[in-house]
């Protein structure tokens, strides 16, 4: 049987595990889509005109600000996947993975489409229900954030 540092038997996946794995795959797999033209041309369409990512279209084009920002997607997925493991990484993961979050959160409160038309909240739209999703990423990262921090200050 399988011990954790407390002394409680693992009889299950651990749930940070889970969260862990979650987090890891979206954001593997929205890195990767960064990758593809029409995704490309989606984050142009909200991204060109903002401060924190239009200074980049003229340097490198559509495509390769989309791959820049899919390189930022792919290495905090793959810090936090390594924060299972060591601590420092995940908690470098982790802030990568909220501040990409929040990022996110930044460009859809702007968009149109958060109540879908002829309705009143909470009828999300496509933009709404997008917002949504974020805040449960949002949660996890903070959650792995705040884990990889405890683990990193306890004593060895």
């Amino acid at each position: 049987m399988i011990t954790l540092s407390a002394g409680r038997p693992v009889t299950a996946l651990d749930g940070r595990a889970a969260l862990r794995l979650g987090i890891v795959l979206i954001l593997l797999v929205f890195g990767y889509m960064k990758f593809l033209q029409y995704e490309a041309e989606g984050v142009a369409g909200i991204a060109r005109d903002h401060w924190l990512f239009g200074w980049l279209y003229p340097l490198v084009g559509v495509a390769g600000t989309s791959i820049v920002i899919g390189v930022l997607e792919l290495t905090a997925g793959t810090l936090i996947a390594l924060g299972g493991r060591f601590p420092r990484f995940g908690l470098v993961g982790a802030l990568m993975g909220v501040a990409t979050v929040v990022v996110t959160l930044i460009y859809a409160v702007r968009a149109p489409g958060i109540v879908q038309d002829s309705f009143a909240f909470p009828a999300l739209g496509s933009t709404g229900q997008f917002l949504a999703r974020d805040i449960g990423l949002l949660a996890i990262c903070i959650f792995l954030l705040l884990d990889s921090r405890s683990r990193i200050a306890a004593p060895r």
